[in-house]
């Protein structure tokens, strides 16, 4: 068998219309996501559950530095809600080329005591809304022979933390979705990656990091602009050979 033709293009151009959307903008490596997809010349749609004031001024900042943003609210525990918000996407910035799945909550507690309601939410919001943004962005994606999906997973997908069941397994089958999805449309020009973020400064690593630091071969917590850096990467036509990955932004703690 001969091997297929290779197209000698390289960076592959990416499509001139479209947008990013990055879900769970508002927060802290969501809205640095934002930022560095912006000042790459994405417009970008900023999804947030809750907090229209920092989803507008996520907003604002990329609107101040040139760049197209716009804020659109989903509770995405709803299972029609990620549907709908790819919908609104595309009506007001066009196809989806990038889809960050950033969005992610926690409830943590020891398996023995994790309610039904808290496992359904955390695999709601930071799994299958993942799915379900996935499924209809990769019909344009394919169509267009030019798409990313950068799901954001995390190390407690890769290592164990106790009191973290829901959360483990959510991040953990993000990483199994992640590899499924990159072998079924690789040949068509999309990739599928996963970034794994350590311990990150942000509201939901507050006050856990300090105990942790001695731990960590960096001796510090990482910072949002770091992981949103590495899924700029991989959102970018540079990028192109690298699908099925998980990039882990961890400074050495899984080493």
């Amino acid at each position: 068998m001969s091997p297929a033709k290779q197209d000698d293009s390289w960076p592959p151009a990416r499509p001139e219309d479209g947008c990013a959307l990055v879900t769970g903008g508002s927060g802290a490596i969501g809205s640095a996501t934002v930022k560095a997809l912006a000042a790459d010349g994405w417009p970008v749609v900023v999804h947030y559950g809750r907090g229209a004031e920092r989803a507008q001024a996520v907003v604002e900042a990329v609107q101040a530095a040139g760049g197209t943003a716009v804020a659109i609210s989903a509770d995405l525990a709803d299972p029609a809600a990620p549907e709908q918000l790819l919908k609104d996407a595309v009506e007001a910035l066009g196809p989806v080329r990038v889809l960050v799945n950033n969005a992610g909550i926690t409830r943590d507690n020891l398996a023995m005591q994790i309610s039904d309601e808290d496992w359904d939410a955390v695999i709601d919001v930071d799994l299958s809304a993942a799915f379900r943004l996935i499924r209809p962005a990769l019909k344009t994606m394919i169509r267009a022979r030019w798409g990313r999906v950068i799901n954001v997973s995390s190390v407690i997908g890769l290592k164990t933390n106790p009191g973290q069941a829901n959360y483990a397994a959510a991040k953990a089958g993000l990483l199994g979705l992640t590899r499924s999805v990159a072998a079924e449309v690789g040949r068509r020009g999309v990739t599928v990656n996963a970034v794994a973020p350590g311990f990150i400064e942000s509201e939901m690593t507050e006050g856990l990091i300090e105990g942790l630091i001695d731990h960590i071969p960096a001796r510090r917590a990482g910072r949002p602009e770091e992981v949103a850096a590495t899924i700029q990467f991989l959102a970018s036509p540079e990028a192109s050979y690298v699908t099925g990955s998980t990039l882990v932004v961890d400074g050495g703690l899984g080493a």
